[in-house]
């Protein structure tokens, strides 16, 4: 199939390896040139601007960082509207606004294209592994034909509803990860605090009720200092952002998502923002020492 991709992040390069492996025909656009080289050099056709993506190809995947980015994408001048024939379906894997995303769907269902919102989780190991959560929104029928792309980036690809459905149901899936993160940090925190070695504890927490995917995969990190980011602070706070509007808009509290916007703000106020969500780690630590100061004095 030929297939298109716009945005060759952490994610996006990821992901659209896995499709040129897959055996598809591959056209890539991103605002940096430069990221797109490693694709290039497996085969894959760089293209100057989406609409150029869009006239070559039979589905269009997008990976950006935010919903006016997406609409840039789609609708400026050189988008890919621009480009694209009537049938064209556009998979958008980016995590943008659920409200932005229907109206995107309903603009683009009048040129006569598909637009499917399927945000993703599983954090650039699952992109690399082909093993993310892929939750969708949009046209049953449009979901059917991109089912087996699908299934090549995610072991669990399910359609959730209507066009927005998808990036609602990833907006609550950031508060789980948040909420996932702060524990991990706290726990970790706190086994170094009782003399206990932090990867005992992850080891044995990770087998029973108290696991989760962010201890297993992500605390190994924290316990080594690794920072990099495999998801950054900033996209988690932008992401939260779209939790909190939901819960406003349908009168939810969220008590634990209030705190971690907090604090995942804190870690942007300290520099963090680029790095890894595991970096929030540092905020628990910086709390710690604060206290243990207080107590001192």
């Amino acid at each position: 199939m030929r297939i298109g991709y716009i945005g060759i992040g952490i994610m996006g390069g990821a992901m659209a390896g896995r499709l040129l492996e897959a055996g598809h025909t591959l056209f890539i656009y991103n605002r940096t040139p430069t990221k797109c080289q490693a694709l290039a050099d497996r085969g894959a056709t760089v293209c100057a601007n989406p609409a150029d993506v869009a006239c070559r190809s039979e589905v269009v995947f997008i990976s950006v960082p935010d919903t006016q980015d997406v609409a840039s994408v789609l609708f400026d001048p050189d988008g890919i509207i621009d480009g694209a024939e009537p049938g064209l379906i556009v998979v958008d894997t980016s995590t943008i606004s659920p409200a932005a995303t229907r109206q995107f769907a309903r603009r683009l269902k009048d040129l006569e294209i598909e637009l499917l919102d399927a945000p993703v989780s599983g954090g650039d190991i699952g992109a690399k592994d082909g093993t993310l959560a892929i939750m969708v929104g949009g046209d049953t029928l449009a979901f059917q034909k991109v089912l087996p792309l699908l299934q090549v980036l995610g072991s669990k690809v399910r359609l959730v509803g209507p066009a927005g459905a998808g990036q609602t149901c990833k907006a609550i899936n950031q508060l789980f990860s948040g909420l996932h993160m702060l524990a991990c940090c706290e726990g970790i925190a706190l086994a170094r605090k009782t003399g206990l070695n932090p990867s005992v504890v992850i080891d044995m927490i990770s087998a029973g009720a108290g696991g989760s995917w962010v201890l297993k995969n992500l605390g190994p990190k924290i316990v080594s200092g690794d920072m990099e980011p495999g998801f950054m602070i900033d996209l988690l706070c932008k992401d939260l952002k779209y939790t909190m509007e939901l819960a406003q808009q349908t009168g939810q509290p969220l008590v634990g998502g209030s705190l971690i916007q907090q604090l995942f703000s804190e870690a942007q106020q300290m520099g963090l923002g680029r790095s890894g969500t595991q970096a929030l780690y540092k905020v628990i630590e910086q709390l710690g020492q604060s206290l243990d100061t207080g107590e001192s004095e």
